[in-house]
């Protein structure tokens, strides 16, 4: 950690600007990659306000991201600070400039899903430089220019790995042809088609296997119009296409849509990843198979966990994963959620 940042964190001793530490109130029993210490600490008194923190997350249209920017606000609002949150829009600049408009407004903190892992490091230095910590969620920074404090996502390999899981169960006997729909400028989607290339290709090795072979990797932008516009693309360079993963929800029902309109969605399953409400949905229905599924309200609350225990002068872990989970139709049918 910087000096400068360890010289602001004096300043918010020396005003009585820190808190205890706050609990994990996880309600969906998914660990974290550190085990949270949970600790009763008193609220803030009514009207009490310790200070802002920035998050500008990826793409505000995707449900996912808005889940956490919720968690994270009620959160922090437990403990007297606020949370402002703004779109990416999957715009490196524009979330730049929001990095900018953070440090001039004085967050205590800066939060940060990257729209482009790889090109956001000068304004998480600018932010570094002005001593405002920052940390990540979902989507790591792939950089050395900036520090990062601490990066809180869901296990991503492990997560493909269980969708690759679902594949050879699903293709294992027969084999068959399959779409890969990709978000390549995200690393957290190119862990997940990582640990799915691991699986499938670990069954394929085996002797005698009926193979799996990935005929297409394309890039579905992570949004259902793109996903839709690949996948229509995909199935008519590949007629006998077996089955779809797809690194979201949204591109695998957009991939869904493509197969409807072409009349091909019983000979095409999709799997998909996430658990957003409408992927949870279409697990319940049979329009996608299953999901390894995220837990964005536990990555909202771990997050705000860990700047508060920063600001406190606690060391945080560099990284905490959260393992996601197979989600099947017979857990949709007993999902409360989807009551």
């Amino acid at each position: 950690m910087s000096a400068n940042i360890r010289t602001r964190l004096g300043v918010f001793l020396i005003s009585g600007l820190l808190i205890p530490g706050c609990a994990d109130n996880s309600q969906n029993g998914s660990s974290t990659g550190a085990d949270a210490t949970t600790t009763d600490s008193a609220s803030p008194a009514e009207g009490e306000s310790k200070g802002s923190i920035g998050y500008t997350t990826m793409s505000l249209t995707n449900p996912f991201f808005k889940v956490i920017s919720d968690s994270m606000t009620k959160e922090a609002a437990k403990h007297g600070y606020e949370v402002i949150v703004v779109s990416g829009d999957d715009d490196v600049n524009k979330q730049s400039n929001q990095i900018d408009d953070f440090i001039v407004q004085g967050v205590s903190a800066i939060v940060l899903t990257p729209c482009d892992p790889r090109s956001i490091g000068q304004a998480i230095k600018k932010a570094n430089d002005n001593g405002i910590p920052v940390f990540t969620n979902d989507t790591g920074y792939d950089g050395d220019e900036g520090e990062v404090e601490c990066h809180i996502a869901t296990d991503n390999l492990q997560g493909g790995r269980l969708a690759g899981e679902a594949m050879v169960r699903l293709l294992g006997e027969t084999g068959g042809t399959v779409l890969v729909v990709h978000k390549p400028d995200a690393s957290s989607c190119l862990l997940r088609v990582q640990g799915f290339t691991e699986l499938v290709d670990a069954h394929n090795a085996k002797d005698g296997a009926a193979k799996i072979e990935v005929v297409a990797t394309l890039d579905g932008r992570g949004s259902r119009e793109a996903g839709y516009a690949v996948t229509k693309d995909a199935i008519v360079s590949n007629p006998n296409l077996s089955a779809i993963f797809a690194i979201n929800d949204p591109s695998a029902l957009g991939a869904r849509s493509a197969l409807e309109e072409a009349g091909k969605q019983d000979q095409v399953t999709i799997i998909g990843f996430d658990g957003e409400k409408a992927g949870k949905e279409a697990i319940l229905k049979g329009t996608i198979l299953c999901d390894p599924i995220q837990f964005p309200d536990q990555m909202g609350r771990t997050t705000i966990e860990m700047i508060l225990k920063y600001f406190e002068g606690e060391d945080v872990p560099q990284e905490i994963l959260i393992p996601s989970k197979l989600y099947y139709k017979e857990d949709a049918e007993k999902d409360p959620a989807l009551q």
